[in-house]
């Protein structure tokens, strides 16, 4: 996709998830945390500081495994989903990576609900 297209369908995104949650648009970091709260498939609940950050590495991996970056090892006995790397990401600048992520956040979207 070009980049004109990714924020389009981003913005789509950010518009549809708003209508959920008080029409206020999630930015990268709420929607990495919805994602990790989709793949740990417990539901909504209330989560401590370093449950929401593990969530957000969990949505990171799942969003990275896309492109060979991270493989699914399995679940812990909690059920939390852990991976293993791959392969280093490359070092990319400021631009790149949101382009990126927001690529990536929007296939998921498209794999999930599409």
């Amino acid at each position: 996709m070009k980049p004109a297209e990714v924020n389009q369908k981003f913005s789509l995104l950010q518009q549809k998830l708003a209508l959920q949650f008080d029409n206020e648009k999630p930015d990268i970091k709420v929607i990495l945390f919805l994602i990790g709260v989709q793949e740990l498939g417990k539901g909504p609940r209330k989560f401590s500081k370093r449950q929401k950050e593990e969530l957000m590495h969990i949505a990171n991996c799942r969003l990275f495994s896309e492109l060979g970056f991270y493989e699914l090892e399995g679940q812990d006995q909690d059920g939390w989903p852990h991976w293993k790397r791959m392969k280093t990401i490359p070092a990319y600048n400021i631009l790149e990576q949101e382009m990126l992520m927001k690529t990536l956040i929007v296939k998921y979207f498209e794999d999930i609900y599409i």
